[in-house]
């Protein structure tokens, strides 16, 4: 049999049963209220019954996937966008709107019936082909793939640590722009997160940031299956979650995630709640409806298998060919919906119109905050050739010029800020007491840092940098590939980049990370070899809006030198000769950074006839066509690579890994020019290796 579901009275649609649940989420006295009207039980019922019936059929289908929490969580997928969020799916990029980061990206089938009934777009069709090649109902939510997926997630922790970067963002922006009269950024974050997603070392080190800022608009939902794929979390993960929480100042509390009453209580309660994020942990069973498999770990990452979906449909007052079904409820709630919401955002547009005209200057700003950066307008201090300032310390400068220039550059170190040299003491230290500080202080987690400024990039109006020591990259790994999967402008200060890091030894002294960096697709790795070429780095870096940026800095004094004029052009498509090697050179010394003046020693001992090519960004070289990367590097003549890192990667330039002078091995513990002497990264030994087969 068909769900019995009452008759809805005229009053019903109009105020739902909960009429006393009417609630305006005003934050100040002047904001256009946005009001929601509470759903009705059957509401609910009939949404979630959706969910639980698009996500096990489309799992089934697809022959992979992960039914379970989208089961478990129906509820509150039904209360958060039929009732909780703040958005419209007619504009789905308003910045206004409430952010949704479904942490546990495996539970994808819940976003995308969600994403269906509200009217982002997606079709039954396409959700019928989940997980198949052309369906935008990926595997995992893919920003981009639909309107109204906000991150991509998947790797657990990351979405929850992209939900503290979108808060952040929210209370940057709002303290910018914001006046009395017109609180033009005034929304909430929201994340589900799982048990996976607590285990997780990102989420630790996000919350206990979150806490400390006190993101009081960051609101989590933690759904509490008690179960991953190997089984109930009683065989790895028996802490008190509310109690670590407690612990990182959060707001926390916890209920039953089929306990609509309650679960309205808890939203309410964390909306009030202005100093802190709030944590809502939920009781729920993963894959309910399945008879059979539900509370169990086949429930969560494997079809449910005909004869349990068959059991099911039985469970949930389904007929047996009810395949994909969709309550007559459901459709006909959200059509009503998105005219309430688009209502909404119509106010909020006339509201901007208001604040716009009454602030031009700000409203000026604004759009360059949304609008690219004039690149070619920032004017760097002039710099001496012959000085000698390591590039760490250059990018400080021209960092400050860019941030003077931009004023939407906003980050932060890992606790190495004076290290990194990336301090903005002219622009604030971003807190509590500080919202419009630029400078955020990320302490000691890398891992967080990274997704958190992925959380800036991707709510809009903001241009994030993240700062630490090359070699602690790899603490990073995860969220800079998921910047290069979303294409996010996001800019990493990576400094300390070679051996030349001297006495703290190989722990500290990169030598993959380089070339581990530049195989993700899509990203920029530029390495300066002098203060100018660093200045032009930054020029680049804040102009890109298409991918991330890698900037390798040097902790060591490098000489400003000699070089053509018109340098930029070519530099600025990856290569530009420094020196020339005369008309017909008889060897091309390819280096990077601290390694083009290796280079130019090395010439200078073997020959007029050497010529030394500084390799800024191999990424945008590779991508130029024929003619230009021959005017670089002439064919038929011997090419040697110059870099203080591992050969790997360079023998498509060299023409093998014998023409690569660098260093396949860690390095050890010493004064920076011992220890280059020890390896064998001396000018001597590059002009010997040229002069092998002259």
């Amino acid at each position: 049999m068909r769900p019995r579901l009452p008759v809805i009275h005229a009053t019903e649609r109009l105020f739902g049963r909960h009429v006393s649940a009417i609630a305006s989420l005003r934050v100040t006295d002047t904001r256009i209220p946005y009001y929601v009207v509470a759903m009705n039980t059957t509401q609910i019922d009939a949404i979630a019954l959706t969910i639980r019936s698009l996500s096990m059929d489309a799992v089934e289908a697809a022959g992979s996937g992960h039914p379970g929490l989208p089961m478990g969580c129906a509820e509150l997928g039904a209360l958060l966008y039929g009732e909780i969020l703040k958005h419209d799916p007619s504009t789905p990029y308003w910045i206004d709107r409430d952010r949704f980061a479904l942490s546990a990206g495996h539970g994808s089938m819940l976003l995308y019936s969600l994403l269906f009934l509200s009217g982002y777009g997606v079709t039954l069709d396409e959700i019928k082909r989940f997980r198949q090649v052309g369906s935008p109902a990926a595997g995992h939510p893919e920003r981009g793939a639909i309107p109204g997926i906000e991150t991509t997630t998947g790797p657990l922790g990351q979405g929850f640590a992209n939900s503290v970067g979108l808060a952040v963002a929210e209370t940057m922006l709002a303290a910018r722009f914001n006046t009395v009269a017109h609180p033009i950024i005034d929304h909430h974050t929201y994340a589900l997160a799982g048990d996976g997603c607590m285990m997780e070392g990102v989420t630790s080190e996000a919350a206990s940031l979150a806490g400390h800022l006190g993101l009081g608009k960051l609101i989590v939902f933690y759904d509490s299956n008690r179960t991953t794929i190997d089984g109930s979390t009683d065989l790895a993960f028996s802490e008190d979650v509310v109690r670590r929480f407690d612990a990182y100042r959060w707001h926390t509390q916890a209920g039953s995630a089929y306990d609509i009453d309650l679960l309205r209580q808890m939203v309410d309660a964390a909306k009030a709640e202005g100093e802190r994020p709030s944590l809502i942990l939920l009781e729920s069973t993963i894959g309910k409806g399945a008879p059979n498999l539900q509370g169990t770990s086949k429930a969560h990452g494997a079809p449910l298998g005909g004869a349990e979906i068959a059991a099911a449909r039985a469970n949930l007052g389904l007929l047996p060919d009810d395949e994909f079904y969709i309550a007559p409820e459901a459709e006909p709630f959200f059509k009503e919906r998105r005219s309430d919401l688009a209502a909404a955002a119509s106010k909020w547009r006339s509201m901007f119109a208001a604040w716009a005209s009454a602030n031009p200057d700000k409203n000026a700003e604004w759009n360059s905050f949304f609008g690219p950066a004039d690149v070619n307008a920032i004017e760097f201090p002039r710099v001496q050739t012959g000085e000698k300032i390591a590039t760490r310390n250059a990018g400080n400068k021209a960092q400050n010029v860019v941030a003077a220039a931009v004023p939407n550059l906003v980050g932060g170190s890992a606790d190495l800020a004076s290290s990194n040299k990336t301090a903005m003491p002219d622009f604030g230290s971003y807190g509590r007491s500080d919202r419009a500080g630029r400078t955020i202080n990320f302490g000691v987690r890398e891992h967080a840092m990274g997704s958190i400024t992925n959380g800036i990039a991707l709510h809009g109006g903001l241009r994030p940098f993240a700062a630490t020591f090359l070699v602690f990259a790899d603490y990073m790994r995860p969220a800079i590939r998921l910047a290069s999967i979303m294409e996010l402008p996001v800019i990493y200060v990576f400094t300390h980049d070679s051996i030349h890091v001297g006495e703290d030894g190989p722990t500290h002294q990169p030598v993959e990370q380089l070339q581990s960096l530049r195989i993700f697709p899509g990203i920029w790795v530029l390495r300066p070899a002098d203060a100018l070429e660093t200045e032009l780095a930054w020029q680049m870096a804040i102009g890109r809006t298409d991918g991330p940026v890698v900037l390798g800095l040097t902790r060591q004094d490098l000489l400003v030198f000699d070089r053509p004029s018109g340098w930029r052009d070519d530099a600025a498509r990856g290569a530009y000769v420094v020196r020339s090697g005369g008309q017909h050179p008889s060897a091309v010394v390819v280096a990077t950074g601290s390694e083009v003046t290796l280079a130019l020693e090395a010439a200078q001992a073997v020959g007029e006839t050497i010529r030394v090519v500084s390799m800024f960004c191999r990424e945008i070289f590779v991508e130029q066509d024929e003619a230009f990367q021959h005017r670089i590097i002439p064919p038929g003549i011997r090419v040697v690579v110059a870099e203080a890192g591992v050969s790997s990667g360079w023998e498509g330039v060299a023409g093998g890994r014998s023409n690569v002078f660098g260093l396949d091995r860690f390095g050890l513990s010493g004064k920076a020019d011992e220890v280059a002497e020890h390896l064998g990264l001396t000018a001597k030994r590059l002009a010997a290796k040229l002069l092998e087969s002259r």
